[in-house]
């Protein structure tokens, strides 16, 4: 499917975005982002969303932004008694939209890195993704450098990022490389590969398909933190929108909402992050 091409081309993505964003700050003037002050008079909220990353983003059958960070946006307007107004963004223009104050904060898939850390501010975590390994109970496997073996059958998708670290990493492991996700689990479900790694938050929909015995190994390779992304300095929108974030994660609105879209709850908990206070 294609979200599943998207997530796995998000680290490609970012590199993108954040050439645009730190670009931003040679500008002799940045533009003012809205304070909260100034949102709660306005009583509207904007936020970018990134309906390119289904389910995070999607188009519905109406043509509307739909999804995950959806819910979470408009969700966040409720806390701030505000109505929440969603702006379409990319993967490369979500850091500049939000440096330049064309909207108040962005979600879409938005990895806390150093890098990003210089150019916005960030709330507390809001989801995680796991970098992980995919396999079924048959396979024994309990870390990935495991697979670093030649009776190890590997399959990933032709371009993905996690080829690369596949490559460097496990270069013992034959490798088959497909066109697309649908065919990669296929292969897993057929028995002509015995594990793929990628991000397993979106491999819900595709193992459904097979009554097979799925498995991701317990010892994930990386965790990203998602969070929500506001202009460097507007501490006190930050701070107000970090609040309504853990607040929604006590009364279960994350989960529930989380669950819904990627078929099962979130395989890593992003109050486990040490930003996370």
């Amino acid at each position: 499917m294609k979200h599943i091409r998207n997530a796995a081309r998000r680290t490609l993505l970012a590199g993108a975005a954040l050439a645009l964003g730190s670009a931003m700050l040679g500008l002799p003037v940045a533009a003012s982002a809205r304070t909260l002050d100034e949102i709660v008079a306005s009583k509207k909220l904007v936020i970018g969303v990134n309906p390119t990353l289904p389910p995070l983003g999607i188009f519905n059958d109406k043509n509307e932004i739909d999804g995950f960070d959806v819910d979470i946006a408009k969700k966040l307007g409720e806390v701030l008694g505000v109505k929440t107004e969603i702006v379409q963004v990319g993967s490369p223009d979500r850091i500049p939209f939000v440096s330049s104050g064309k909207i108040d904060a962005v979600l879409g898939a938005m990895t806390i890195t150093a890098e990003r850390q210089k150019v916005i501010d960030f709330t507390v975590p809001l989801h995680t993704e796991v970098l992980g390994v995919l396999t079924t109970k048959a396979k024994p496997y309990k870390d990935y450098m495991e697979l670093n073996d030649p009776a190890v059958r590997l399959v990933e998708v032709r371009g993905a990022t996690p080829v690369k670290l596949v490559q460097e990493k496990l270069p013992k492991a034959q490798l088959l490389l497909l066109d697309n996700y649908p065919d990669a689990v296929r292969a897993i479900a057929q028995g002509r590969a015995d594990a793929m790694i990628d991000v397993m938050d979106f491999m819900t929909e595709h193992t459904a398909k097979y009554k097979i015995d799925w498995r991701i190994v317990d010892a994930p390779i990386d965790v990203y933190f998602c969070a929500i992304g506001v202009q460097k300095g507007n501490d006190a929108l930050r701070e107000k929108l970090s609040a309504a974030v853990k607040e929604l994660h006590r009364n279960g609105y994350v989960d529930e909402r989380w669950k819904k879209w990627f078929g099962g709850p979130m395989l890593h908990d992003p109050r486990s992050a040490p930003t996370y206070k």
